[in-house]
């Protein structure tokens, strides 16, 4: 299932054409306390580049976030560029991308940095997570923290020819 995974995933990334080291973060996308030693290459925007499906700015994530010490679980949606502040959680959306509907295998991913409130300094945020998250593989890349857990549940886009998806409006 992990060779099928990174195998979709090489797929994906050899169809754009596109370096896969990708442009680095900003600046900006830094933790305030300026620890870059483990930043990830920024995500690929192959499909919105190529002219295919849904522009990056208005592809939606849901993302979800576990507090394991409470057991509570809540879903937030976050547009690219977006970032959430939960209690002392930040979660961070850089991208979102799922294959397009006549390839296969299906793959739903999103580029995701998890910050957490650093408990010996209240004013600094440490960096515990930079990378993709997939839906299908979530042992592809995880979300390793104590106490939070965080995967992506959807990437909300559309394709050239793809039927939109059926809405409640539609029972009158």
């Amino acid at each position: 299932m992990r060779r099928a995974a990174i195998l979709a995933l090489a797929a994906l990334v050899a169809s754009c054409g596109q370096d896969v080291s990708g442009p680095r973060p900003a600046e900006a996308d830094l933790p305030e306390n300026g620890n870059s030693a483990d930043s990830a290459p920024a995500p690929s925007q192959a499909a919105e580049e190529a002219g295919i499906g849904t522009p990056m700015p208005e592809r939606v994530a849901t993302i979800g976030l576990l507090n394991k010490r409470n057991n509570v679980s809540r879903d937030f949606e976050l547009k690219p560029g977006e970032s959430r502040r939960v209690d002392d959680v930040i979660l961070r959306l850089s991208a979102c991308e799922r294959t397009a509907p006549w390839e296969l295998p299906r793959e739903t991913g999103a580029f995701v940095q998890v910050l957490v409130r650093d408990r010996s300094d209240e004013s600094q945020w440490i960096k515990v997570f930079s990378g993709w998250l997939f839906k299908n593989s979530p042992s592809l890349n995880v979300v390793e923290h104590p106490i939070y857990d965080v995967w992506v549940k959807d990437c909300a886009m559309s394709f050239p020819g793809e039927e939109a998806p059926a809405s409640s409006s539609s029972n009158e």
